[in-house]
């Protein structure tokens, strides 16, 4: 016979593993002190009896009638001896023993516990509630005797409480029968009295719902469908956990909808069906399964379509592309990737694959060399003009209006250098009009005033001296700047122009409002070559009208690049030399095109320069400033870039 404390250990053992247990949602029909069990593992056959023990702790299955339809699965209940540990915890004291058992009781308290063991409970002469009663009665101090009797009865109880949570009520009815039979088992056998008959109720509803489910007939037609009797049997018996099982079992056939609508791409339908499972039956594991599966799917499939996608975009055909991105964000609208492909696809449509502020060159493709560099300028809007606040506008610049540029361009980093259009003489045979028609308008140190020297070109400086590579090429008239332009599009296969006036103005803004680039005043650093009052020439001269307080150090051009970007990433557009543009000469802006394109004239000789020079005034650096000038003007503060279409 077991010690006390042995007994102590496993009572507190069998306590803590059936708490581990019912934890994991493991319960028991009508005990309110513990929790119902959690359906188990959908098998279509008969609903089994609860498991008998037996030494050792194996069980044996009692199959029921094989006419019985299945109402629901078994379901995966904790050890009864665990059960009964945790009941009999909370039963009577036992008696205080004033002698030991003698032999002859513990013979038969010997008896008693072999047929505890092997689940020999009552409703014999040999079972463990005759045997422990009569050890009770023939010395009523034996504590033995006593905790075999409490064993008993929350055996008793906990076999009851187990074929009840499984539907059968013959062996409940069974184990009720001889739980009657004990001192002090009234309550609980009330209560698993009624507990049983709200089974025997409930039972051929059960069996119903079963058949249904068996038919097809889940969750449909409505009202007349194994869920709505599945719900029924919870409003007769909210813990009834083979209906639980059920309802279960109604939503794994709606989830498997779910799975043949993804099968079929049809996700939007998955999306449906998985929101009518999660009506049925919220937040269950299943549902959180199959959830993950279909995103899975969905993700899997977006992606390749996005792949898709991908090729389409790098074989040039925009038009499938975004077809396969459309496709791509109506299965899956979060997909990874997708918000970046939708960028390129923007960019491929406007900037021709690259991206704003990109920076990149064409190579010839009949000789060594590259374009200039150029950087890829963003689409928008602005207003083009001066505003009438500003007291420094004239009428050309007039009315304020605003422009949108739609179609991405890309423009030339810096002016023309001298180094880049001697190439193109050298390699085209072109003689610019300095040379072929005889001089340009060069700066005169002695008189501080630009005049003609008739042996200036396009070689020398602003001064008429030989110019350096680098420094921008000046003494060009409209068309030597449109020549060039013309030869890089015959070099590279590319659509270079000059750019128009709306485009180099929207470019040279860079997307500001003020007044120059960099602000309404004197910049607070070197940020153009402009003429500062700190600024001086070879022998001395000052400017008469300059920014106050700045220099850069430069009387003339610097070289290309020598100053800061503005926020487009174009260099010199606000000052060092003036530049070109493609559009022909209009006192103002009346009638002016609005989409950024060249406001041409046929046969026009007037063009327009645009940007400030070396040699400019604060006035005539303005964003909005702009000048008419005759085509075949040369002069040493003009010079140009060039446009590169996307």
């Amino acid at each position: 016979m077991p010690s006390n404390a042995t007994l102590h250990r496993q009572r507190t053992l069998g306590g803590v593993i059936g708490i581990v247990v019912l934890a994991f949602g493991l319960g028991y029909h009508f005990f309110p002190r513990l929790f119902h069990a959690e359906p188990g593992e959908v098998v279509r056959r008969s609903v089994p009896s609860a498991p008998a023990e037996a030494p050792g702790g194996a069980s044996t299955i009692n199959e029921p009638a094989a006419e019985e339809l299945n109402a629901g699965p078994p379901l995966t209940l904790a050890p009864t001896a665990v059960i009964a540990a945790r009941l009999s915890r909370g039963h009577a004291q036992l008696p205080k023993q004033l002698t030991p058992d003698p032999p002859k009781l513990r013979a038969l308290l010997d008896r008693a516990d072999k047929a505890l063991a092997a689940g020999d409970l009552g409703g014999g002469k040999d079972s463990a509630a005759t045997l422990y009663l009569q050890a009770a009665k023939d010395k009523p101090d034996s504590r033995r005797a006593a905790q075999g009797v409490i064993d008993v009865h929350a055996r008793l109880v906990a076999q009851a409480e187990r074929a009840i949570a499984l539907g059968n009520a013959e062996e409940a009815g069974e184990q009720l029968a001889a739980l009657q039979q004990l001192p002090d088992s009234a309550d609980d056998a009330a209560r698993l009295a009624a507990a049983l008959k709200t089974l025997t109720d409930v039972r051929p509803l059960l069996t119903q719902a079963a058949g249904l489910l068996q038919q097809g007939k889940a969750d449909q037609p409505a009202g007349r469908s194994a869920l709505d009797i599945y719900r029924q049997v919870q409003q007769l018996d909210p813990q009834n956990a083979v209906a639980e099982q059920g309802v279960l079992d109604v939503q794994r056939v709606v989830l498997d909808r779910a799975l043949a609508a993804v099968a079929q791409n049809d996700f939007a339908g998955a999306d449906k069906v998985l929101a009518e499972a999660q009506a049925i039956r919220p937040g269950s594991q299943q549902l959180h399964d199959v959830r993950q599966r279909v995103d899975d799917m969905r993700t899997a499939r977006a992606s390749g379509v996005l792949g898709q996608a991908h090729s389409a975009l790098d074989a040039g055909n925009l038009a499938l592309a975004k077809q396969l991105a459309g496709q791509a964000a109506a299965i899956s609208p979060q997909l990874a990737g997708l918000a970046a492909f939708e960028q390129q696809l923007v960019n491929a449509q406007l900037y021709a694959s690259r991206k704003p502020g990109q920076v990149f060159t064409d190579r010839y493709v009949d000789l060594p060399g590259q374009s200039p560099a150029m950087v890829v300028i963003p689409t928008g809007s602005f207003l083009m003009g001066a505003a009438d606040d500003d007291s420094s506008h004239n009428a050309s610049e007039q009315p304020q209006h605003k422009v949108g540029i739609e179609q991405g361009f890309a423009m030339a980093r810096s002016a023309i250098t001298v180094g880049q259009f001697r190439e193109f003489v050298r390699e085209s045979g072109y003689v610019p009009d300095s040379v072929k028609q005889g001089g340009a308008s060069v700066y005169d140190e002695r008189s501080g005033a630009m005049r003609d020297d008739s042996s200036a070109t396009w070689q020398d400086d602003y001064a008429g001296r030989k110019a350096a590579d680098n420094l921008p090429v000046v003494n060009i008239s409209w068309g030597d700047a449109k020549a060039y332009a013309d030869w890089l599009s015959q070099r590279t296969g590319r659509k270079y122009r000059l750019p128009s006036e709306a485009e180099f103005a929207y470019a040279l803004r860079g997307g500001t409002t003020t007044r120059y680039w960099w602000g309404d005043g004197t910049p607070d650093r070197k940020v153009e070559n402009l003429t500062g009052s700190r600024d001086r020439s070879p022998s001395g001269r000052r400017w008469n009208h300059a920014f106050n307080g700045y220099g850069d150090g430069y009387w003339g051009p610097a070289p290309a690049m020598s100053f800061a970007p503005n926020p487009f990433g174009l260099y010199d557009m606000g000052g060092n030399v003036s530049e070109w543009v493609a559009d022909c000469w209009h006192d103002n802006f009346i009638r002016a095109p609005v989409d950024g394109s060249a406001w041409l004239n046929p046969g026009c000789s007037l063009r327009v320069l645009r940007g400030g020079s070396w040699g400019s005034s604060p006035d005539q650096a303005r964003s909005a400033w702009r000048q008419g000038a005759d085509a075949g003007v040369r002069s040493g503060r003009v010079g140009f870039r060039v446009v590169r279409e996307l």
